[in-house]
């Protein structure tokens, strides 16, 4: 095969990797994990394959020797390390831990296997100046091995607990700093005065005994994790940040000699800087944070900065200058082929690293969207020009042979000045965030007007100042009187420890305040009375509530005719049905079926593990949920889920439980399996804060666990709670064991938060079992003739109970509230049940046997509720 032909065929493994991360950013909703999915799309698939592909061919170069079985040998690795990704990913989006496991077990034997080749290389080889550096792969090879161990048990763990969490950070560590940083390091000390063309004088730092500092570094990064002492991980970082930046030095001298001019060049540069300051921000976030888990928490923010600040960026400079040369064909070609690769390159880099520092920002989540779809289309164009370099490369090969005579030398092109380009880089950032600031005006404090302040009058020419305290979910004052034609100006402060707002029926909204902060709110000339109140879920419910009495005016029903639609128009939709429009309620269609490719959340229990300490990671997130067919909901969840994560032990056992806020107010917890003093670990956290709750299961039953944040109600009724098993003793084995948490939904706008207002007037839309209306009807539930079956019930409520009943069925064993009702037909042996009956927050489990194959619907047998989505069906076969 011809040189050329085979860098094509091994090179399109990087774009296809890219393509496929792409694609997968644009679809991440309808993909479970996406977030994971993405990073690794980008790590472990298109920048591990090019570390594999051009750190052999940099090795080839300096040994100035072919590695043994040169490209079978390197087709192998390629094949396997694709085959092993493509299964560790599989594994992880579809939760299936033996292709994790194969997967990862591939990775990093492949990995091993590629340190192998090229110290096997490296004997005999020629002795060169810059030989020593392929020491970088052979180290940074072993690393990605150590990091794929890490991963495997971390998979096992899912997510649970400060080992969980001292894994994360060992994992990231080898892999980003070990894996990508030591290639990197041992690349860019010749690869980078290569684009810039300068000399290389002597013998480079990375060539010396720098290597020995970074690897001591990992060393002492793995073993803090793996001892559990976590300032030893952070002076692990430390001493390798002082290494990078000794070679960052060199990088520095040699940008001296020859500023950057290229894309290639200014990426490369970029991504440097990026590395850098990743890097230094996550020693930090290891030495400051109070624990393993805020730790993690703080270094998996800087995970997109490490991808796509550092990797994606290295990877692009890397190529554009690297493709040209592989491909050949003479200077034209490769002059025209890096030109196709250089077009708009200022104008890309700037884009890319101006919109990363923006996202650094405190703004809004819809301008950090508009920059993430920017960042993602500024790297993707990178594909089509790459497309657009292979066919000019083609062309120009294609070309006669044009010979220049002597003294005839063409006049180097002009460059394009770059003033232009980065005008042009700094418009396009500043139409992303103007676009994201009229999106979502009230995200940045700015109030708007969707009618008049309140009512019209003769301005008197006067201002009314005053200050206004928002303190224990209250406005203090509660009342406020202006005289009829004054401008009204509220100073607001929130002395609270949660976020409020002010919204008026005017449609005036203030921006969002976080504890502490203040803000002038110009409410504008006063013509009649008005009410205000805080829009953020619940709290108007809790009496957050403001009169704006106009001395000498009519009362504000007579000047106002829209209170409560207008304030969602004008940025705060979601926060609460008071201030939301139309219902999703209106899009309900009892008879909807769900998609074909609905998958029903699974109710299967699997029995309780033999661990009695348990540890869980409960995140509590954000997440448009789908709760009926065409009926979206921003759930506020444990784990992206509501219900949340089904805990199981059996009385004795430990659950040490850590929440992690990463939500938009404030949430808590409550555990009712645990018998603890509430005061800290029920507290209410903030956004970015975490907490751990332990306790000790000391009673049996099937406990609730739920927000309880105020208004508790409302909390529960988006979505905050799950279920705890903890098994009675002596329970019995059963052939088939089922979890069914039943709550309500109360309709907020479509993709909206909850109506509290429904909450408050105990009026729901959907009854429903484990979170979605009917699931179990569209997939029923399985069974077969003579099985005994266990169905665990739970009333979430937060309102409702449930009477819980199998129409064709009769239970010969209740468990309700920690004992047995009935047991095997108690003491008559004959005996039966027909209802579990529960009232909000009670449990228990019912036991029956089916005596014929057929369907039989299970319901709420409170009957308007099994009408509004609380059934399913238990399909029994022969």
């Amino acid at each position: 095969m011809k040189n050329r032909l085979w860098h094509i065929i091994s090179g399109i493994l990087v774009p296809a990797w890219l393509v496929a991360a792409v694609v997968f950013t644009f679809l991440h909703r309808l993909v479970p994990s996406s977030g994971w999915l993405l990073v690794h799309l980008l790590l472990l698939g298109a920048v591990s394959t090019a570390i594999l592909i051009w750190s052999q061919h940099f090795a080839d170069t300096l040994l100035r020797r072919k590695a043994l079985g040169h490209r079978l040998s390197l087709g192998l690795r390629l094949s396997v390390h694709t085959v092993g990704a493509i299964l560790v990913m599989t594994g992880m989006v579809i939760d299936g831990y033996p292709l994790v496991l194969v997967g990862g077990i591939l990775v990093g034997l492949n990995a091993i296997m590629h340190a192998v080749v090229i110290v096997g290389q490296s004997r005999g080889a020629m002795p060169g100046r810059f030989a020593p550096l392929v020491r970088y792969y052979v180290a940074s090879a072993l690393m990605l091995a150590a990091g794929v161990v890490l991963g495997i048990l971390m998979a096992r763990l899912d997510g649970g607990g400060e080992d969980y969490e001292r894994l994360f950070i060992g994992h990231l560590g080898l892999n980003l700093l070990g894996w990508v940083g030591l290639t990197v390091i041992g690349t860019i000390a010749l690869l980078w005065p290569t684009v810039l063309h300068t000399r290389v004088e002597g013998a480079t730092l990375a060539g010396g005994h720098t290597l020995m500092v970074l690897v001591g570094a990992l060393g002492l990064l793995a073993l803090g994790c793996l001892a559990d002492l976590r300032l030893i991980v952070a002076l692990g970082v430390l001493v390798y940040l002082a290494g990078l930046g000794r070679v960052l030095w060199e990088a520095v001298g040699h940008l001296r000699r020859a500023p950057a001019v290229t894309f290639a060049a200014w990426s490369l540069g970029a991504a440097m800087v990026w590395f850098a300051l990743c890097t230094l921000g996550f020693g930090l976030q290891l030495a400051l944070a109070p624990s393993w888990t805020a730790a993690a928490a703080g270094a998996e923010t800087l995970v997109p900065y490490f991808a796509v600040g550092f990797a994606a960026q290295i990877l692009l400079g890397a190529l554009s200058h690297l493709v040209p040369v592989v491909l050949g064909g003479g200077p034209a070609a490769l002059k025209a082929t890096a030109a196709e690769l250089d077009r708009g390159g200022l104008f890309r880099v700037v884009v890319v690293n101006g919109a990363l520092v923006l996202s650094l920002l405190p703004v809004s989540s819809t301008i950090t969207v508009l920059l993430s779809v920017l960042i993602v289309g500024t790297l993707a164009s990178f594909l089509v020009l790459f497309a657009l370099a292979l066919r000019t490369n083609r062309r120009v090969r294609a070309l006669p042979l044009v010979r220049i005579a002597p003294g005839e030398r063409t006049a180097p092109a002009e460059r394009p000045r770059s003033t232009g380009r980065m005008l042009a880089a700094a418009t396009v950032l500043l139409l992303t965030v103007t676009a994201g600031i009229v999106a979502d005006p009230a995200s940045i404090g700015l109030s708007t007007m969707a009618a008049p302040a309140a009512g019209t009058a003769a301005a008197t020419g006067h201002t009314t100042t005053v200050a206004v305290d928002m303190v224990d979910t209250r406005f203090v004052p509660d009342r406020i009187e202006v005289p009829v034609g004054d401008e009204l100006v509220i100073e607001l402060t929130n002395s609270d420890d949660m976020v409020h707002n002010l919204v008026l029926e005017s449609g005036l909204v203030s921006g969002s305040l976080d504890p502490g902060a203040t803000e002038t709110v110009a409410v504008g000339v006063i013509g009649a009375s008005v009410d205000g109140w805080c829009s953020i879920a619940g709290h108007r419910l809790l009496g957050m509530e403001i009169s704006i009495i106009a001395v000498g005016g009519g009362s504000a029903a007579d000047d106002m005719t829209a209170a409560d639609t207008t304030a969602a128009d004008s940025g705060h939709a979601g926060h609460g049905a008071g201030a939301t429009g139309a219902s999703a309620a209106d899009d309900l269609d009892p008879m909807a079926e769900p998609d074909a490719d609905f998958q029903a959340r699974d109710a299967a229990l699997p029995p309780a593990a033999s661990a009695t300490v348990h540890r869980q990671t409960l995140t509590v997130q954000n997440v448009e949920t789908e709760v009926a067919p065409g009926v979206t909901q921003m759930l506020w969840t444990f784990n992206g889920t509501a219900p949340g994560p089904t805990l199981r032990g059996t009385v004795g056992d430990v659950f040490e439980i850590t929440l992690v806020n990463e939500g938009t107010m404030g949430h808590s917890i409550d555990f009712h399996a645990g018998d603890v003093a509430p005061d800290e670990v029920m507290r209410t956290i903030q956004p970015g804060e975490s907490l751990v709750y332990t306790f000790t299961a000391t009673r049996s039953g099937i406990w609730l666990y739920h927000c309880s944040t105020m208004p508790m109600s409302v909390h529960i009724a988006n979505g905050m709670f799950g279920a705890v098993i903890i098994d009675p003793p002596g329970l019995a084995e059963v052939d088939r064991e089922y979890l069914v948490v039943q709550s309500e939904l109360y309709l907020g706008a479509q993709g909206g938060e909850v109506d509290d207002r429904k909450v408050e007037a105990q009026t729901p839309d959907l009854v429903v079992f484990n979170g979605y209306a009917n699931q179990y009807a569209a997939r029923p539930l399985a069974a077969r003739v003579g099985e005994t079956v266990r169905v665990w019930v739970l009333a979430a409520g937060p309102n409702v109970g449930s009477a819980f009943h199998v129409v064709g069925g009769q239970f010969d064993t209740v468990y309700k509230e920690g004992d047995y009702t009935l047991k095997d037909g108690g003491s008559t042996g004959t005996g039966g049940s027909q209802v579990l009956d529960l009232a909000a927050a009670q449990g228990g489990f019912v036991e029956l046997t089916f005596g014929q194959s057929g369907h039989y619907p299970f319901v709420s047998h409170v009957m308007s509720d099994a009408e509004k989505g609380a059934r399913g069906i238990l399909e029994v076969l022969p």
